[in-house]
């Protein structure tokens, strides 16, 4: 199992706990970017940059994905992607997507961009990223690593 990250748009915070976790799980971390990125001097932890691209990091991920692996990503149509090729995906705030919830995602997603598309004043955005999201990323990573990495 290795894990894969969508890391241009991925929180300082959710790296670093990323960082630590596979320097003791010795699980293979991988950061694919379409900037130069810094990693930490690990044998089990490296950065992959890719050309710019709509997307061209999404399917290099996918490309590369084996089944079981982890993807951790916001990206909706990605996790629908991660998950048809039997991967698994998990978002910075700490939402584990599956078979279940993915299908209700992408329908919330593809509404929301039609409402924008057809000039609803969509203004506003996301959350930012809060103690809370940072606690449940870290307790769903570490859950999830007990089922299928093995941490130490």
């Amino acid at each position: 199992m290795k894990i894969w990250v969508d890391a241009d748009a991925s929180p300082v915070v959710v790296k670093e706990i990323l960082y630590r976790a596979a320097i003791r799980t010795g699980v293979q971390l991988t950061l694919v970017a379409n900037q130069p990125l810094s990693t930490p001097a690990s044998s089990n932890i490296n950065a992959l940059q890719v050309p710019r691209g709509f997307d061209v990091a999404d399917d290099e991920i996918v490309k590369r994905l084996d089944e079981g692996d982890l993807v951790i990503t916001n990206d909706i149509p990605l996790a629908a992607e991660v998950i048809e090729k039997g991967g698994h995906a998990l978002s910075p705030s700490g939402e584990l997507f599956t078979t279940e919830n993915i299908r209700g995602r992408l329908n919330m997603r593809d509404f929301l961009d039609t409402m924008r598309s057809s000039g609803v004043d969509m203004r506003g955005g996301p959350a930012a990223y809060s103690q809370r999201d940072k606690q449940a990323f870290a307790n769903e990573l570490d859950r999830f690593l007990t089922k299928y990495g093995g941490p130490d």
